[in-house]
């Protein structure tokens, strides 16, 4: 006589696995709506601001690199970065009453001015206007970062 087989039942594993697998999910999913939330509380404009400096500064210090440095290629790029150090008071309100920011704005201000007063018509001139707005940024940052 043969008797019968025993009855296996279905292992609980799969349904651990997939309890698991939906809590990595909503971990996930929770995370990143945390991060945006937070993300969204901050303010862009100052961040944005030093990048599109940056960037300007960048062009103008790839220009003299290239051999490129006309007046066509310079004078854009020092009125973009004189026109964006007007909005530097309104991008760190907290700082708009230290007179330190004040003074490093005003100098970088003073640089562009004189920059664009006389701008510089070849190669030496440029990286040396490049490299004393560098500097200017750079001694704010050090003070303020």
């Amino acid at each position: 006589m043969n008797s019968p087989a025993p009855v296996r039942r279905p292992s609980a594993a799969y349904r651990y696995l997939l309890v698991a697998g939906l809590g990595l999910v909503v971990g996930l999913v929770a995370t990143v709506m945390v991060s945006r939330a937070i993300q969204a509380r901050k303010d862009p404009f100052p961040g944005s601001l030093m990048h599109v400096m940056e960037r300007q500064v960048g062009l103008l210090r790839d220009a003299q690199a290239q051999n490129r440095c006309s007046l066509a290629d310079s004078v854009p790029r020092l009125q973009t970065l004189r026109s964006l150090s007007n909005d530097l008071d309104l991008a760190f309100p907290d700082l708009k009453d230290s007179a330190q920011f004040q003074q490093h704005a005003s100098g970088l201000r003073a640089t562009l001015n004189t920059a664009l007063a006389a701008p510089p018509t070849d190669c030496v001139a440029m990286g040396q206007l490049v490299e004393k707005i560098q500097t200017d940024c750079k001694a704010c940052h050090q003070d303020f970062r």
